[in-house]
């Protein structure tokens, strides 16, 4: 299980501390790797844009209208984390629901 966030973000140390086997990657840091990227957004849409981060009210309409794929490659931190990749299944964020059906997987 792959967790893609911040490190500085809280609600990524809150998934990571429920999962302790997950492997971590820092998005700032490392990205995320093409075809997880083009997966995640298949998979969840605009929905991956975070729209209330700092980094989305740092960028100008130009950037703003980027495909999300090309907006998360060229600015990691705009995406919505965490992303939760478990070889084929996909969470995006963190609750209770998603802590439920992660439970036992890792």
């Amino acid at each position: 299980m792959i967790l893609y966030g911040l490190k500085t973000c809280d609600t990524c140390r809150k998934a990571l501390k429920a999962l302790p086997e997950a492997v971590f990657v820092d998005v700032r840091a490392e990205g995320v790797p093409p075809e997880i990227r083009a997966a995640a957004v298949g998979r969840f849409g605009a929905a991956l844009v975070n729209t209330r981060s700092t980094t989305w009210r740092g960028l100008d309409d130009s950037a703003r209208s980027l495909p999300a794929e090309t907006l998360i490659a060229e600015h990691p931190t705009v995406m919505k984390r965490p992303l939760i990749v478990a070889g084929e299944a996909m969470w995006l964020g963190w609750s209770k629901d998603i802590a439920t059906d992660l439970e036992g997987r890792t």
